[in-house]
């Protein structure tokens, strides 16, 4: 008689606290955006009345935040969306499709978010070697597609960007190792990027303007056509500057205690940082004329723009050092998205819904090792893009095809299963999540030229769905056969 001694499939570690937990949301969010964005915020709004698109970003945060809460009290475990958008909508119906059309955009937007920080880490880097900017090739590509219209895509190739690729790199191959070693190296880039953050508000507020700060262009909250597109424009990109505070959701069977530490460091990395952030930008506002950011803003150059407050304020050594902490900072939100985002598609393809080799897991490690470097690889791609681009898509793409029907998802979870346990349930619900649905589908639809953005998540719907039909009918599942067959991918 034979004995049956497979070994059970390795598990994940529960190894992350709520200081870890807040700490990952914390760099996540942190990350490179306010460092580099400011310009670009200021130049959508046109003046620092920008600092209305902060605010507004800041509680549409809090807002969606709620929702991320509740459901990752409700459904802990590695995912996050996917797992959420599955049983909202059905496991074995609509959730299938829903949950999977979420895992194929996050193929491209968390490349995307990776990408984007590693290039703001190339641009500080260049503080030091202007030649990183030196341009060796620039591209635009333009394909008319039948009702869509016409999708654009520009690129550029400089010494900057093969450091961004080289950042890619090195975050992979740090990441790869057990999840425990990397929760302490975790608070190890935290402390980092809480002294670079103190740094420049006692820089910024010891130095203040006030008039300069507050210096608002003739006409600058004329409710107008014009106005309305700055703010959508301000909006997208506070949105890209604070968002990450989900980041721990992607990480719900690695975390200790789920059902209070996910709620915990959701609101915690919230109110934190969207604190931090509006402080520190004022700051800056009242050391360096705003019109000078817009400038930088419009060409898209000298984005170091805490570099240059700092020489000007102590000199050229403290701006050095200012251009480190920020790369620091850079590299701490690569580090932290790219851990996040490696999990998801591991929890699609263990649940069937994905393909099958994101599944796997390291034999010594116990963390998904194709996942991680499929996201790495993709971000290297990405990294040819310009930053602003990249921003304006990655955001796009996430409202269209994840948050907008998380949003509505979680009312109509409540309906669906009112008796399902949740330890956290949203405050004043169900006003966080409408809000956060209208404040989503303003951003998309306010801005100038918003329809190239929205092409981009139509092709990548579009691609979706028909890699879903077609695996669906060979695999005979829903909506080709009422009860799902598992038969190997």
């Amino acid at each position: 008689m034979q004995n049956d001694t497979t070994p059970p499939p390795p598990q994940l570690v529960r190894g992350i606290g709520l200081g870890s937990a807040t700490a990952l949301n914390m760099i996540d969010m942190i990350g490179v955006g306010p460092f580099i964005t400011i310009p670009l915020i200021v130049t959508a709004m046109g003046g620092p009345q920008a600092m209305l698109g902060w605010i507004l970003g800041a509680l549409l945060a809090i807002c969606d935040g709620l929702v991320w809460a509740e459901l990752g009290a409700a459904l802990p475990g590695s995912g996050g969306s996917y797992r959420y958008l599955k049983e909202i909508y059905g496991p074995q119906k609509l959730g299938r499709l829903v949950s999977f059309l979420f895992i194929w955009q996050l193929s491209f937007s968390a490349p995307l978010s990776i990408a984007s920080g590693a290039i703001g880490l190339s641009q500080y880097a260049a503080f030091f070697w202007p030649n990183l900017e030196h341009v060796w090739s620039t591209r635009s590509w333009s394909l008319n597609l039948p009702l869509i219209g016409p999708l654009q895509l520009s690129w550029v190739a400089m010494p900057a960007t093969l450091l961004a690729i080289g950042v890619c790199a090195l975050t992979a191959f740090l990441l790869y190792r057990r999840i425990t070693a990397i929760s302490r190296l975790t608070n190890v880039l935290w402390a980092g990027v809480m002294a670079t953050i103190g740094w420049i508000i006692f820089t910024g507020l010891t130095h203040f303007n006030a008039h300069q700060a507050f210096d608002l262009p003739p006409g600058a909250f004329s409710f107008s056509r014009d106005f309305f597109h700055g703010l959508g424009g301000a909006m997208l990109i506070a949105s890209y500057d604070i968002g990450g505070y989900y980041n721990v959701c992607f990480l719900g069977d690695e975390v200790k205690d789920p059902g209070k530490n996910i709620p915990r460091a959701l609101l915690l990395s919230i109110l934190a940082v969207a604190s931090l952030y509006i402080v520190m930008n004022v700051s800056i506002l009242g050391v360096i004329p705003w019109r000078e950011l817009v400038q930088s803003g419009a060409s898209d150059t000298k984005l170091y723009i805490v570099s240059t407050m700092m020489q000007r304020v102590y000199g050229h050594g403290a701006a050095s050092l200012i251009s480190v902490l920020v790369m620091w900072t850079a590299f701490a939100s690569v580090f932290s998205l790219t851990l996040g985002y490696s999990r998801v598609p591991y929890a699609a393809a263990l649940d069937g819904n994905y393909f099958r080799a994101f599944a796997r897991v390291h034999p010594k490690y116990q963390f998904p090792y194709v996942s991680l470097l499929a996201l790495a690889g993709v971000a290297a791609l990405f990294c040819f893009l310009r930053l602003a681009d990249l921003i304006a898509a990655l955001i796009v793409i996430r409202i269209v095809l994840q948050f907008l029907v998380q949003s509505i998802g979680v009312i109509v979870l409540r309906i669906r299963r009112p008796d399902l346990p949740r330890p956290f349930r949203m405050w004043l619900y169900p006003a966080p999540a409408l809000i956060a649905a209208a404040s989503f589908t303003f951003i998309l639809i306010s801005r100038k030229n918003f329809l190239r953005e929205i092409r981009y998540a139509g092709v990548i719907l579009v691609v979706g769905l028909a890699i879903y039909m077609v695996r669906s009918w060979r695999r005979r599942e829903w909506p080709f056969r009422d009860q799902a067959l598992v038969v190997s991918n």
